[in-house]
């Protein structure tokens, strides 16, 4: 499994692991964290030279870390590197002149992506597409807040032609769940991953062969009951006057996954958007004649 850092960079990962690695991985280690931009632009064989170590020691260095190899490394390292140096959650208070809150609001908002272009690059987007290109129907499932999310999604992928359709109760999550196909594809939505309805009707489209992606937390109930998994780790704050901008993480997941399918589908998906907006533009053009 590709690496993921919840809560974290690569770098901060790489700290918190030197201690329990081998004396030559530690070596990688130690030349990565004081060289991590000159790293990214270089190949394994200059870096195991730098190191004094061997090819093979730095990819033992990515396995150890959970990477796939080098490549993922870099793409982390990239990643990493693009960070702000610190970026904070802000509460709300009480007390806040109303455009301090406004701006702490924004910045919550503006960390969640923040946390989310850090992993994006690690998504199950190919395959995700895979299914989609090839489904029969997409059931977008949510409860709550993400009942909201799901809806957006449908909103906007029915668009590309493809029959959509949302469950946003746990009723209406079973029973699609309980006629699911081996063509259908159900995208669940859910910040905690912990809903037991949701987790059911999940396991239940699953063993009737559908193909089931969840937008959740890592290691979340969720993720382990679906086919394939978009992680939304965004560190949601508590505070009662602060929404949850794990919402915005996970519309964005979605909208990346609506064009990138709209782009699969070629000009076929190209012509169906072209088709809903101009249905739209007319339909305004006859009422503005009114």
């Amino acid at each position: 499994m590709a690496g993921q850092f919840v809560n974290s960079d690569i770098l901060t990962e790489i700290e918190q692991r030197l201690p329990g690695l081998s004396r030559s991985e530690q070596k990688v280690a130690q030349w990565l964290l004081a060289n991590s931009r000159q790293a990214v632009d270089l190949p394994i064989s200059v870096v195991a030279a730098r190191c004094g170590v061997s090819d093979p020691t730095v990819i033992r260095f990515c396995r150890a870390l959970d990477l796939t190899g080098y490549r993922e490394l870099k793409t982390h390292l990239i990643a990493a590197l693009q960070k702000p140096q610190s970026y904070l959650q802000y509460n709300v208070s009480s007390e806040d002149a109303p455009v301090d809150a406004a701006v702490k609001a924004l910045e919550n908002s503006i960390h969640a992506l923040v946390e989310l272009r850090a992993t994006i690059s690690t998504m199950p987007f190919e395959a995700a597409l895979n299914a989609l290109a090839q489904a029969r129907q997409i059931v977008f499932a949510g409860l709550g807040a993400s009942g909201c999310v799901a809806s957006d999604a449908c909103h906007k992928f029915f668009r590309l032609g493809i029959p959509c359709t949302t469950a946003l109760d746990a009723q209406t999550i079973l029973q699609h769940a309980s006629i699911a196909q081996a063509a259908d594809v159900f995208i669940c939505v859910s910040h905690t991953g912990q809903w037991p309805e949701v987790i059911q009707g999940c396991h239940l489209a699953m063993t009737r062969g559908a193909t089931v992606i969840s937008v959740t937390r890592q290691h979340s109930p969720l993720a382990e009951n679906s086919t394939m998994s978009f992680y939304c780790n965004a560190s949601e704050d508590t505070n009662v006057y602060t929404p949850m901008s794990s919402r915005l993480a996970q519309l964005t997941v979605l909208d990346a996954l609506q064009v990138d399918l709209a782009v699969r589908l070629g000009p076929e998906g190209e012509e169906n958007l072209k088709q809903t907006k101009d249905a739209i533009a007319n339909k305004r053009l006859q009422q503005a004649r009114v």
